[in-house]
């Protein structure tokens, strides 16, 4: 009787447990999706269809994905198709333009990129001069 009992008092404990760290993983869900959400439109370059782009992939993913890339003209064609097939709402009259300004800004002769340095690296960074 006593090992059902000492069982039975268990279960709220794990009960708890999972429901605090449920709580956490939204929490931390939350504040992610805020920043990016924060982050997306700034990082797309200025440009005639620099609001279409932001606004077809940005649905899916942050704009970080974009501005990375370092890709030649062919390359973005089959990138913005390929987003296209999977979702992507690109009016047809609007495809050659984003190729355009995707290969202008994001091609293979612009520079590296280089990622925002965050606020703890730029500390460390003063520490080490």
């Amino acid at each position: 009787m006593s090992h059902k009992l000492s069982s039975w008092r268990s279960r709220p404990t794990l009960a708890a447990v999972m429901v605090s760290i449920s709580s956490l993983a939204l929490s931390f869900a939350l504040l992610a999706q805020t920043s990016v959400s924060a982050k997306a439109t700034e990082e797309l370059p200025a440009g005639p269809v620099q609001a279409k782009a932001t606004t077809a992939c940005t649905e899916c993913h942050e704009a970080r994905i974009i501005v990375q890339q370092r890709l030649s003209k062919a390359a973005w064609t089959r990138e913005v198709d390929k987003m296209i097939k999977w979702g992507a709402v690109v009016d047809g009259s609007d495809r050659d333009a984003l190729i355009d300004y995707f290969s202008s800004n994001f091609g293979v002769d612009q520079p590296l990129y280089q990622p925002p340095r965050t606020l703890s690296e730029k500390k460390l960074s003063g520490k080490l001069k």
